[in-house]
């Protein structure tokens, strides 16, 4: 139930999107499970996913369950062995359980690290006196052995006129619990390339007693590491790889900050150049390169890793969902998609839609939630995550690989009980991060 509540508090959180997602109905019995494998194609892997059933699940391609570990996260996922002194099979989840607390969107209290076997190795619970970490949507183990967390922080904002808002901060944590830096989103926003509109509607927004969604003012979703890449390896230091990469739902814009400075030295978004009469065809235009037309509510973006096809590009799962300062125009017809971006020409130089599987639009609509991530073989696994479906994907737009999440929880929407098969995020995982030998198929 808790891991319920908290994906009840993440569909309420984006209650923006909620009356477009009710539009985008689906049958009420349907399969589940691996629905599509068309072995030969696929990147075979397992794949890592936390669900609404307050647990984290481990599958084969074959859409077996191989593993699991009796709590969630968001996100839940696996950690590089490269990161943990070697040892295989470790994952960072909350941990809220253990401490017999409940978590919603931005009250994961106790943040852990759970080996293989489901032992906490790690945990923190934020600094003395604040009442938990409050950790929320991303976290990423970094190279020095320090986890970095997205974080809430209540306080007022004197850019939004002094409004008390439960901003978000990246608070890097060492082993021993010490934060050894921090950055907080409200400190910046006058780097955020807000129009004079856009920083009176947020103002409003934030000040207006009752207004939906007081908190996390941005919905910052995503926050990693750049890592290593061809930019900064070609002299652009922007692309610094101790520099980190978010995006801001709520504000439909993509941002690098300086490890060193804090400052914002890349950015893409919140406005773009073009008719904001012309929603439905962004999805349906198919010329490549072409300059980025716009995001709206966008997730998990970050940057290839080196090795893989693309390495470098920036791959975004841009939602379409209902966002902006103010909000920005979408199309009746309107679907997700997968946008990979050369972030220097900032074009366009791959996408996903629906349309490149030879289906409508609004058949791969995810309005909040949602991930992509890049596979060794060129196709792209992708977490349509509000339907709790995961897929590849092969560079022409193949469905070569589909599974229909079997795992449900309960919570509350609007004050009725729903049923949800919700995915965060999702995760490919190689075997050589297994402490066992597990085969893929």
């Amino acid at each position: 139930m808790k891991q319920a509540r908290l994906i009840a508090a993440l569909v309420c959180a984006a209650g923006i999107a909620c009356p477009t997602a009710g539009l985008r109905a689906g049958p009420t019995v349907y399969p589940t499970g691996v629905t599509i494998d068309r072995a030969g194609k696929t990147f075979d892997c397992f794949t890592l996913f936390s669900a609404p059933d307050g647990a984290t699940h481990l599958i084969d391609m074959r859409g077996r369950e191989v593993h699991r570990w009796a709590h969630a996260g968001l996100p839940g996922a696996m950690i590089d062995p490269a990161l943990t002194g070697g040892q295989a099979g470790h994952v960072l989840l909350q941990s809220a359980a253990i401490a017999g607390e409940s978590a919603g969107i931005m009250e994961n209290r106790t943040v852990a690290e759970f080996d293989w076997n489901g032992r906490p190795v790690w945990q923190w619970s934020g600094r003395e006196g604040t009442g938990g970490a409050r950790q929320n949507h991303d976290w990423a183990r970094l190279p020095n052995g320090d986890t970095a967390l997205l974080v809430a922080l209540r306080h007022p904002v004197p850019q939004l006129d002094g409004h008390v808002v439960d901003d978000q901060a990246i608070q890097e944590v060492a082993p021993d619990g010490r934060v050894v830096w921090q950055w907080v989103a409200g400190e910046h926003l006058d780097e955020f390339g807000l129009s004079p509109a856009g920083l009176a509607y947020l103002k409003e927004e934030t000040g207006t007693p009752g207004a939906p969604n007081p908190w996390g003012y941005l919905e910052i979703n995503d926050m990693r590491p750049l890592g290593p890449n061809r930019w900064f390896d070609g002299g652009d230091r922007r692309f610094a790889p101790e520099n980190i990469m978010i995006d801001s739902r709520k504000g439909n814009m993509v941002m690098i900050i300086a490890r060193e400075t804090g400052r914002v030295v890349w950015r893409l978004g919140p406005d773009f150049p073009g008719s904001p009469h012309d929603a439905d065809l962004r999805l349906a235009r198919s010329a490549l390169p072409r300059p980025v037309d716009q995001i709206s509510g966008q997730h998990d973006a970050h940057l290839i890793p080196p090795g893989l096809p693309g390495a470098g590009d920036l791959l975004v799962f841009d939602d379409q969902g209902p966002a902006g300062f103010p909000r920005v125009a979408l199309g009746v017809y309107v679907g997700s998609r997968v946008l990979e971006i050369n972030p220097i020409t900032r074009q366009i130089v791959w996408q996903y839609s629906a349309y490149e599987s030879g289906m409508p639009p609004w058949t791969f609509y995810s309005s909040f939630v949602s991930s992509a991530q890049r596979l060794p073989n060129g196709n792209t696994l992708i977490d349509e995550g509000m339907n709790g479906r995961i897929f590849q994907v092969s560079p022409a737009g193949e469905i070569v690989w589909e599974y229909v999440s079997p795992y449900q929880g309960q919570g509350t929407f609007a004050g009725r009980s729903v049923m949800t098969r919700l995915v965060y995020r999702a995760q490919a995982v190689s075997r050589e991060w297994l402490p066992r030998p597990i085969m893929a198929r």
